[in-house]
């Protein structure tokens, strides 16, 4: 497979992963939406399903969608690591193109969210000014582009990030050795699942990014886009759902290969 068609694969596969998955947390934030409040189990859901629909779409570059994943493919003979570039490529590019996609579909309720004299009064200064220092007050709409902590402990949360991401790179890798499955549709199928579970289960104290392109390309969307108020990006926590991640899938990649490979 040519590096174009991996790049095109990845990054339209990881760009309906971020619309549809930044879509639902979207829907669920915006009062003028009509799946407002619908909670976590929608969102939880709406990201399993993401995963089904973006990595259907990528099946021909072997739907990774994701740097940990990519990482872990290629430690385990998957790939050559001469391809994991055009992967990373593909998949930060795309989570980028689907997080803008995300504010352009819901470009009324960005605009009609951020003007709203409640919604902002718990991300403002005394002088009533967004500050975009104040985290993790800051960003009324961060939520629907990157994750962050319930409770902010460098260690915890990296831990967090590391065990789900080893949950899910572990379940991935383990499919191939089910005859048939991985060759199938079936085995996309039980990577959302696994996802849906994952968010079920482990979410709760990070948000789960699971995946450094999520996580990192709607960051960045968020720090480009013309939002009204949208306070700052959280920078300062950004590198754990990056780093997590990709220690994650390393771990998976070597408990696969001393378990079971």
């Amino acid at each position: 497979m040519s590096s174009s068609d991996i790049f095109l694969s990845e990054t339209i596969g990881t760009a309906v992963l971020l619309l549809m998955g930044g879509g639902v947390c979207a829907a669920v934030t915006f009062k003028r939406s009509k799946a407002h409040n619908a909670g976590w189990v929608a969102i939880a859901f709406g990201w399993g399903f993401a995963v089904l629909t973006g990595a259907y779409i990528a099946a021909k570059s072997g739907a990774h969608l994701n740097p940990a994943v990519t990482v872990a493919v290629a430690i385990t003979g998957g790939i050559k690591w001469s391809q994991a570039p055009v992967y990373f490529a593909g998949e930060m590019f795309g989570a980028i193109i689907g997080a803008v996609l995300v504010y352009l579909a819901y470009y009324g309720q960005f605009r009609a969210h951020l003007t709203d004299p409640e919604v902002l009064k718990d991300h403002t200064t005394e002088e009533g000014l967004v500050d975009p220092k104040a985290a993790p007050k800051a960003g009324p709409v961060l939520g629907i582009f990157s994750t962050g902590p319930e409770i902010r402990n460098v260690v915890q949360n990296l831990v967090t990030e590391i065990i789900a991401t080893i949950v899910l790179v572990l379940a991935i890798l383990c499919l191939g050795l089910t005859k048939g499955v991985a060759l199938s549709g079936i085995g996309v199928l039980l990577v959302a699942l696994v996802v849906t579970g994952i968010g079920l289960s482990l979410g709760g104290p990070t948000g789960y990014a699971i995946n450094p392109a999520r996580d990192l390309g709607p960051r960045i969307a968020h720090a480009l886009l013309p939002l009204p108020n949208k306070g700052g990006s959280d920078w300062g926590y950004a590198w754990i759902p990056v780093v997590g991640p990709l220690i994650g899938g390393a771990i998976a990649a070597g408990i696969y290969q001393v378990a079971f490979a």
